[in-house]
C-alpha cells in the first residue's frame, strides 16, 4: 500500500467504524490518519515508518500503564497497536531474521560482539521495517556470540 492507498483506507475505515458504533476503533483510525498527514506536510514521506512508530509508542504505553498497575488502560493501548499493525507488512519470523543477520555477518566480516554495529546497519537495510530493531538486535547479539 502506498501513502495514498493507506489514507483512503483509512478514511473509508473511519467512516464503516462510526456507522457501526466502533468508538475505539474511529479513536485510532483517525489518530493515526492524523500522524500520517501530519508527517506528510512535514516532508516526511516515509508512512510505514510512522505506523510502526506510533505502534511502538502504543506498546510502550501498555508497558508503563501495566507496571502502574492500570490493565485497563494498558489493554486499550494494545488493541489501537492491533489496530496499527493491520497497515504494516508482515514481521519477518526468527528463522528469515536468522538467515539475514548470517548474510549480513558474511558481508561484513563479523567475527565477534564487538562488530554488532556493522552486522545490525548491514540488517536493518535488508530487513526494511518488517521487524523491530530490537528483535534484530537479539538475535545479532546471539549469532555473535554476545
Amino acid at each position: 500500500m502506498n501513502a495514498t492507498q493507506i489514507t483512503e483506507t483509512l478514511k473509508s475505515e473511519i467512516t464503516t467504524a462510526m456507522k457501526a458504533g466502533e468508538k475505539q476503533r474511529v479513536s485510532a483510525l483517525r489518530l493515526i490518519l492524523s500522524e500520517l498527514q501530519k508527517d506528510a506536510k512535514e516532508g516526511g514521506g516515509d508512512e510505514l515508518a510512522v505506523l510502526r512508530r506510533e505502534r511502538k509508542r502504543r506498546y510502550e504505553a501498555a508497558e508503563a500503564f501495566r507496571a502502574a498497575d492500570r490493565p485497563e488502560l494498558a489493554e486499550a493501548e494494545e488493541a489501537e497497536a492491533a489496530i496499527i499493525e493491520q497497515y504494516l507488512p508482515a514481521e519477518l519470523s526468527d528463522d528469515q531474521l536468522r538467515e539475514i543477520i548470517s548474510a549480513a555477518i558474511a558481508e561484513t566480516g563479523a567475527e565477534g560482539p564487538k562488530d554488532t554495529g556493522q552486522v545490525m546497519k548491514a540488517a536493518m537495510a535488508k530487513v526494511a521495517g518488517q521487524a523491530d530493531g530490537k528483535r534484530v538486535s537479539a538475535i545479532a547479539q546471539e549469532a555473535l556470540g554476545g
